[in-house]
Protein backbone atom coordinates (compact mmCIF):
# COMPACT_ATOMS: atom_id res chain seq x y z
CA UNK A 1 0.00 0.00 0.00
CA UNK A 2 1.30 3.50 -0.77
CA UNK A 3 2.06 5.97 1.96
CA UNK A 4 -1.00 8.29 2.14
CA UNK A 5 1.16 11.42 2.08
CA UNK A 6 3.01 10.22 -1.02
CA UNK A 7 -0.25 9.26 -2.72
CA UNK A 8 -1.77 12.66 -1.95
CA UNK A 9 1.28 14.42 -3.37
CA UNK A 10 1.16 12.38 -6.58
CA UNK A 11 -2.59 12.76 -7.04
CA UNK A 12 -2.42 16.50 -6.53
CA UNK A 13 0.45 16.70 -9.03
CA UNK A 14 -1.80 14.90 -11.52
CA UNK A 15 -4.49 17.53 -10.97
CA UNK A 16 -6.95 15.45 -8.95
CA UNK A 17 -9.42 17.72 -7.20
CA UNK A 18 -11.95 16.98 -4.50
CA UNK A 19 -15.38 16.40 -6.02
CA UNK A 20 -14.11 16.38 -9.61
CA UNK A 21 -14.64 13.16 -11.62
CA UNK A 22 -11.63 11.01 -12.51
CA UNK A 23 -11.55 8.44 -15.32
CA UNK A 24 -8.80 5.81 -15.31
CA UNK A 25 -7.69 3.80 -18.32
CA UNK A 26 -4.75 1.71 -19.48
CA UNK A 27 -3.56 0.16 -22.71
CA UNK A 28 -3.40 -3.43 -21.49
CA UNK A 29 -5.94 -5.68 -19.77
CA UNK A 30 -7.70 -3.09 -17.62
CA UNK A 31 -6.15 -4.25 -14.36
CA UNK A 32 -3.94 -1.19 -13.95
CA UNK A 33 -6.92 1.11 -14.48
CA UNK A 34 -8.86 -0.96 -11.94
CA UNK A 35 -6.01 -0.56 -9.47
CA UNK A 36 -6.10 3.21 -9.99
CA UNK A 37 -9.88 3.12 -9.44
CA UNK A 38 -9.42 1.16 -6.23
CA UNK A 39 -6.65 3.40 -4.89
CA UNK A 40 -8.68 6.54 -5.50
CA UNK A 41 -11.71 4.99 -3.84
CA UNK A 42 -9.58 3.82 -0.92
CA UNK A 43 -8.22 7.36 -0.62
CA UNK A 44 -11.74 8.71 -0.19
CA UNK A 45 -12.42 9.99 -3.72
CA UNK A 46 -15.87 8.80 -4.77
CA UNK A 47 -16.10 10.19 -8.30
CA UNK A 48 -13.99 7.58 -10.08
CA UNK A 49 -14.74 5.56 -13.21
CA UNK A 50 -12.85 3.18 -15.49
CA UNK A 51 -12.94 3.69 -19.26
CA UNK A 52 -14.67 0.60 -20.64
CA UNK A 53 -12.30 -1.13 -23.06
CA UNK A 54 -9.45 1.22 -22.24
CA UNK A 55 -7.24 2.98 -24.75
CA UNK A 56 -7.80 0.25 -27.35
CA UNK A 57 -11.54 0.87 -27.41
CA UNK A 58 -11.01 4.64 -27.49
CA UNK A 59 -8.77 4.48 -30.55
CA UNK A 60 -10.88 1.80 -32.25
CA UNK A 61 -13.79 4.23 -32.17
CA UNK A 62 -11.67 6.87 -33.91
CA UNK A 63 -11.64 9.21 -30.95
CA UNK A 64 -8.98 11.93 -30.74
CA UNK A 65 -5.58 11.24 -29.20
CA UNK A 66 -2.68 13.49 -28.29
CA UNK A 67 1.08 13.09 -27.93
CA UNK A 68 1.45 16.23 -25.82
CA UNK A 69 2.35 15.81 -22.18
CA UNK A 70 -0.29 17.59 -20.08
CA UNK A 71 0.58 20.15 -17.46
CA UNK A 72 -2.46 20.16 -15.16
CA UNK A 73 -3.23 22.71 -12.52
CA UNK A 74 -2.32 21.26 -9.11
CA UNK A 75 -5.18 19.44 -7.44
CA UNK A 76 -6.44 19.79 -3.90
CA UNK A 77 -7.53 16.26 -3.00
CA UNK A 78 -7.03 15.35 0.65
CA UNK A 79 -6.36 11.64 0.97
CA UNK A 80 -8.44 10.02 3.67
CA UNK A 81 -7.44 6.35 3.55
CA UNK A 82 -9.76 3.54 4.51
CA UNK A 83 -12.82 4.11 2.35
CA UNK A 84 -12.31 0.65 0.81
CA UNK A 85 -11.73 -2.36 3.08
CA UNK A 86 -8.20 -3.75 3.21
CA UNK A 87 -7.59 -7.25 4.54
CA UNK A 88 -4.54 -8.45 6.43
CA UNK A 89 -3.38 -12.07 6.28
CA UNK A 90 -5.46 -13.21 9.25
CA UNK A 91 -8.58 -11.55 7.85
CA UNK A 92 -7.98 -13.14 4.45
CA UNK A 93 -7.64 -16.57 6.07
CA UNK A 94 -10.85 -16.04 8.03
CA UNK A 95 -12.69 -14.94 4.90
CA UNK A 96 -11.53 -18.04 3.03
CA UNK A 97 -12.92 -20.11 5.88
CA UNK A 98 -16.14 -18.27 6.73
CA UNK A 99 -17.02 -16.28 3.59
CA UNK A 100 -15.64 -16.22 0.05
CA UNK A 101 -12.07 -15.32 -0.83
CA UNK A 102 -11.37 -15.08 -4.57
CA UNK A 103 -7.93 -15.67 -6.07
CA UNK A 104 -7.56 -13.52 -9.19
CA UNK A 105 -4.45 -15.26 -10.54
CA UNK A 106 -4.23 -17.66 -13.47
CA UNK A 107 -5.31 -21.21 -12.69
CA UNK A 108 -1.75 -22.55 -13.05
CA UNK A 109 -0.56 -20.30 -10.24
CA UNK A 110 -3.61 -21.08 -8.12
CA UNK A 111 -3.07 -24.85 -8.38
CA UNK A 112 0.66 -24.51 -7.81
CA UNK A 113 1.66 -25.91 -11.21
CA UNK A 114 3.83 -22.84 -11.69
CA UNK A 115 5.02 -19.91 -9.62
CA UNK A 116 7.16 -17.43 -11.55
CA UNK A 117 7.42 -14.73 -8.89
CA UNK A 118 6.91 -15.77 -5.28
CA UNK A 119 8.84 -18.15 -3.01
CA UNK A 120 6.13 -20.80 -2.71
CA UNK A 121 3.48 -22.09 -5.13
CA UNK A 122 -0.18 -22.65 -4.37
CA UNK A 123 -3.01 -20.64 -2.87
CA UNK A 124 -4.56 -19.63 0.44
CA UNK A 125 -6.47 -22.66 1.76
CA UNK A 126 -10.17 -22.32 1.02
CA UNK A 127 -9.78 -19.58 -1.59
CA UNK A 128 -11.65 -19.99 -4.88
CA UNK A 129 -9.95 -19.33 -8.21
CA UNK A 130 -11.47 -16.44 -10.19
CA UNK A 131 -8.95 -15.39 -12.88
CA UNK A 132 -9.47 -11.69 -13.50
CA UNK A 133 -9.50 -11.77 -17.35
CA UNK A 134 -12.84 -13.62 -17.26
CA UNK A 135 -14.57 -10.42 -16.16
CA UNK A 136 -14.03 -8.75 -19.54
CA UNK A 137 -14.91 -9.89 -23.05
CA UNK A 138 -12.59 -10.51 -25.99
CA UNK A 139 -12.51 -6.78 -26.72
CA UNK A 140 -11.49 -5.88 -23.20
CA UNK A 141 -14.88 -4.47 -22.27
CA UNK A 142 -16.48 -5.27 -18.95
CA UNK A 143 -19.12 -7.95 -19.05
CA UNK A 144 -22.71 -6.96 -18.28
CA UNK A 145 -23.61 -6.78 -14.58
CA UNK A 146 -25.95 -9.75 -14.88
CA UNK A 147 -23.19 -11.85 -16.47
CA UNK A 148 -20.80 -10.91 -13.68
CA UNK A 149 -23.43 -11.64 -11.04
CA UNK A 150 -24.02 -15.08 -12.56
CA UNK A 151 -20.30 -15.80 -12.63
CA UNK A 152 -19.84 -14.91 -8.97
CA UNK A 153 -22.88 -16.98 -8.05
CA UNK A 154 -21.29 -19.94 -9.85
CA UNK A 155 -18.16 -19.35 -7.79
CA UNK A 156 -20.25 -19.71 -4.64
CA UNK A 157 -21.08 -16.14 -3.67
CA UNK A 158 -24.37 -15.86 -1.83
CA UNK A 159 -26.32 -12.60 -1.34
CA UNK A 160 -24.96 -10.67 1.62
CA UNK A 161 -21.99 -13.00 2.11
CA UNK A 162 -18.66 -11.31 2.94
CA UNK A 163 -16.28 -11.50 0.01
CA UNK A 164 -12.74 -10.44 -0.76
CA UNK A 165 -10.01 -10.91 -3.34
CA UNK A 166 -6.27 -11.31 -3.66
CA UNK A 167 -3.78 -12.00 -6.44
CA UNK A 168 0.01 -11.91 -6.59
CA UNK A 169 0.65 -8.37 -5.41
CA UNK A 170 -2.75 -6.70 -5.04
CA UNK A 171 -3.04 -5.21 -8.54
CA UNK A 172 -5.18 -7.58 -10.59
CA UNK A 173 -7.35 -8.38 -7.55
CA UNK A 174 -8.50 -4.76 -7.75
CA UNK A 175 -10.28 -5.64 -11.00
CA UNK A 176 -12.13 -8.44 -9.17
CA UNK A 177 -13.25 -5.92 -6.55
CA UNK A 178 -14.48 -3.67 -9.37
CA UNK A 179 -16.25 -6.58 -11.08
CA UNK A 180 -17.94 -7.45 -7.79
CA UNK A 181 -19.17 -3.87 -7.47
CA UNK A 182 -20.53 -3.94 -11.03
CA UNK A 183 -22.28 -7.20 -10.16
CA UNK A 184 -24.02 -5.64 -7.17
CA UNK A 185 -21.59 -6.66 -4.43
CA UNK A 186 -19.91 -3.40 -3.35
CA UNK A 187 -17.36 -3.13 -0.57
CA UNK A 188 -15.40 -6.32 -1.20
CA UNK A 189 -12.19 -6.56 0.77
CA UNK A 190 -8.76 -6.53 -0.86
CA UNK A 191 -5.83 -8.44 0.60
CA UNK A 192 -3.27 -5.89 -0.51
CA UNK A 193 -0.22 -7.98 0.33
CA UNK A 194 -1.75 -10.91 -1.55
CA UNK A 195 0.21 -14.08 -2.33
CA UNK A 196 3.57 -12.29 -2.28
CA UNK A 197 2.99 -11.41 1.37
CA UNK A 198 1.34 -14.70 2.37
CA UNK A 199 3.92 -16.98 0.73
CA UNK A 200 6.87 -15.29 2.45
CA UNK A 201 5.63 -16.39 5.87
CA UNK A 202 6.62 -20.05 6.41
CA UNK A 203 3.98 -20.33 9.13
CA UNK A 204 1.21 -19.72 6.61
CA UNK A 205 -0.14 -22.84 4.88
CA UNK A 206 -0.19 -23.16 1.10
CA UNK A 207 -2.75 -25.35 -0.65
CA UNK A 208 -2.12 -26.83 -4.10
CA UNK A 209 -4.31 -28.43 -6.72
CA UNK A 210 -7.89 -27.47 -7.56
CA UNK A 211 -10.36 -26.56 -4.85
CA UNK A 212 -11.94 -29.76 -3.50
CA UNK A 213 -15.45 -30.38 -4.80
Amino acid sequence: MPDPADLQRDLRAAGVRAGAPVVAYDDADGSVAARAWWLLRWAGHDEVAVLDGGYAAWTAEGRPVSTEEPNPEPGDLTVRPGAMPVLDADEAAALARDGLLLDARASQRYTGETEPVDPRPGHIPGAVNAPFPAHTDDNGRWRAPEELAARFAELGLRPGEPVGAYCGSGVTASSVVLALELAGHPGAGLYAGSWSHWSRDPQRPAATGPLPG
